[in-house]
């Protein structure tokens, strides 16, 4: 099965995940799933938490006021967008934009799984402290789980099935639109992915 195939697969799955406490909620509001887009073959993953509103519009990962941070953040270090894949965990949006529960995490926890499986980045960078623990956690690094406010921007080596990675976290561009001082931090920690492009 080709990488376009096994991502298709997945989105086919989630769409039609009626399991999921917020399917209803999905359809109900004529929102749409939000897989993730990107280059298949990136080298660099951004994980996210869960889509907000605009991200359910439109079916896309990033799009609001978080996704302009984080594009204005990757043209500081020219990366083209369309190089690095962008996902959440969670693959539909919590009403309220309220955090995704533990049950929700665990549900869509999977289908990220096999993105990262179809994908291979060599680098992870989870955006948030939601997403930071899920990955330390699938790639068993919890011995060097601390707060996010302490592990943004270092780099944690880990092995995936497909062999080494770095876990790089990052604090989500969300938390730095109303925060210079951690807009700042984010610019600062985002240069450390130029040297994985």
């Amino acid at each position: 099965m080709s990488k376009f195939e096994a991502m298709k697969k997945i989105r086919d799955e989630v769409v039609a995940l009626k399991e999921s406490s917020l399917y209803d909620y999905r359809t109900s509001n004529g929102y749409h799933a939000v897989l993730g887009e990107g280059s298949h073959d990136s080298h660099i993953m951004f994980v996210g938490e869960a889509p907000g509103k605009n991200e359910a519009k439109m079916g896309r990962p990033f799009v609001g006021a978080a996704g302009k941070l984080l594009d204005q953040m990757l043209a500081a270090n020219n990366i083209p967008r369309e190089s690095v894949y962008i996902t959440n965990i969670v693959k539909d949006r919590p009403p309220e934009n309220r955090d995704p529960l533990p049950s929700e995490i665990e549900m869509y926890g999977p289908f990220l799984d096999r993105q990262i499986d179809t994908i291979r980045p060599k680098v992870i960078a989870p955006l948030g402290r939601f997403s930071y623990g899920y990955i330390m956690n699938k790639f068993d690094a919890t011995m060097f789980l601390e707060p996010i406010s302490k592990a943004h921007g270092k780099i944690f080596d880990a092995s995936a099935s497909y062999g080494p990675i770095k876990i790089i976290p990052l604090y989500h561009p969300a938390a730095a639109i109303y925060n210079q001082h951690l807009k700042e931090t984010l610019f600062k920690d985002f240069e450390i992915l130029k040297q994985f492009t």
